[in-house]
């Protein structure tokens, strides 16, 4: 599409048709929220959500009954708890921890998602290359992803998070010192493209389940929506606003994004704590009590 007037029409395309396409299979095939069904009284449908899952995970624990729910499905809804108990005194700590975590894969990925093109041409590269290894990057998120997926059910959220920022690394060397190889400069930032993609562009499998872990059940929906949006705020906008003047530096670009990598690697490391879906259980006592809105 290099050099047709139209061709930004073309690459938006798939896009726009998602538009059609993507409502379609969400309202036909995910299934609804168990938790949504049963606040509307909708108990077999809500189980039937639950049996789904447990089948296609391989039937590893028994079908879910009426009678496993016990006999508390009558009661009132509990109100959602107010903004501010996202800073209350200890849950402050977990809502840093995730967003700062969420914000540095984050930044990785839109400085490669919206300045690598560019960043390559300024440093010489051509435009076919530049996008042809913008191509590779995200091609290799594909298996990347599913190997964290599976990463972080064995080893844990925060040190497949630790593996997957830090271990950009060496893809990120050879991507910022590929100008100085000569004839070697394809094969070193091809290699450094698959490493790149498969680590730090692969890490959102973990970084987004490990954000949404870092609120109890009552507050997950407002802080996991109020955390992404932070996050992007940062990693979407401010980032590449200040980078963008900088992309003809190859050690200043790609040392940048080594920067944020490393430190979103550490950060649940030497800050947070493991979660495997409730912090309610792994938090220390004494967490911030969560304080319902007012009654109209």
């Amino acid at each position: 599409m290099v050099g047709s007037e139209n061709g930004f029409r073309w690459i938006a395309l798939p896009g726009g048709l998602a538009l059609f396409i993507v409502p379609v299979l969400v309202h036909f095939v995910i299934p609804q929220s168990a938790r949504w069904q049963l606040r509307r009284g909708r108990t077999e449908a809500a189980i039937e959500t639950v049996n789904q899952f447990i089948r296609r995970c391989g039937n590893r624990v028994p079908p879910l009954t009426v009678d496993d729910l016990g006999p508390n499905l009558a009661e009132t809804r509990e109100r959602l708890p107010r903004f501010s108990a996202l800073f209350a005194p200890g849950q402050f700590r977990w809502t840093a921890v995730g967003i700062l975590t969420a914000m540095s894969a984050g930044t990785a990925y839109y400085m490669i998602a919206i300045l690598l093109p560019k960043a390559l041409i300024d440093q010489g590269a051509l435009v076919g290359m530049s996008f042809g290894i913008t191509t590779i990057v995200f091609l290799s998120t594909i298996p990347g992803k599913a190997f964290n997926a599976v990463l972080m059910e064995r080893i844990g959220r925060r040190w497949t998070i630790a593996y997957s920022l830090s271990g950009a690394f060496p893809g990120l060397v050879l991507m910022a010192t590929a100008h100085l190889a000569g004839t070697y400069a394809p094969m070193m930032m091809t290699i450094g493209a698959v490493v790149l993609g498969f680590t730090a562009l692969s890490s959102f499998t973990a970084t987004r389940v490990y954000l949404s872990e870092q609120f109890p059940t009552a507050l997950r929906g407002r802080g996991n929506v109020f955390g992404e949006a932070f996050g992007r705020i940062f990693a979407g906008v401010l980032a590449p606003f200040l980078i963008e003047p900088h992309t003809g530096d190859a050690f200043v670009f790609f040392g940048t994004i080594t920067v944020v990598v490393m430190c979103g690697a550490f950060i649940p490391l030497l800050f947070g704590k493991e979660t495997v879906g409730q912090l309610e259980m792994v938090t220390e006592p004494g967490h911030a009590q969560l304080v319902p809105e007012p009654a109209e």
